[in-house]
């Protein structure tokens, strides 16, 4: 991966992030953690964490529902060459590290 992409996923991670602290309620916390760029940079996948996580699948639709309004908030925003088509997605990994964290306090 070159920088360009990672400084391009960097941006996204950011831009997404304030998107939803603007957009999102106040009773969820949902947080961008990583991003993944397609090799045609046409596509991207925002990785997000979600707390608590009773409200994950809400947080998903919230999410789901937004994305063309956040694709045009980055028309905006960014200065893209090209503006990808945004997919968002539970980062799995985190939820994991997570876990982790909670059985090692326990021990």
């Amino acid at each position: 991966m070159s920088i360009k992409d990672e400084r391009e996923e960097h941006i996204l991670t950011h831009l997404a992030a304030r998107y939803i602290a603007r957009e999102a309620g106040r009773d969820t916390l949902i947080t961008p953690t990583r991003t993944e760029l397609s090799k045609n940079r046409k596509n991207v996948t925002i990785f997000v964490s979600v707390y608590p996580n009773e409200q994950t699948e809400h947080a998903l639709a919230f999410l789901a529902r937004h994305k063309d309004l956040f694709r045009e908030d980055l028309k905006k925003t960014s200065r893209l060459a090209v503006l990808p088509y945004i997919k968002f997605e539970l980062d799995y990994g985190e939820r994991n590290r997570q876990r982790l964290d909670e059985l090692s306090r326990e021990m």
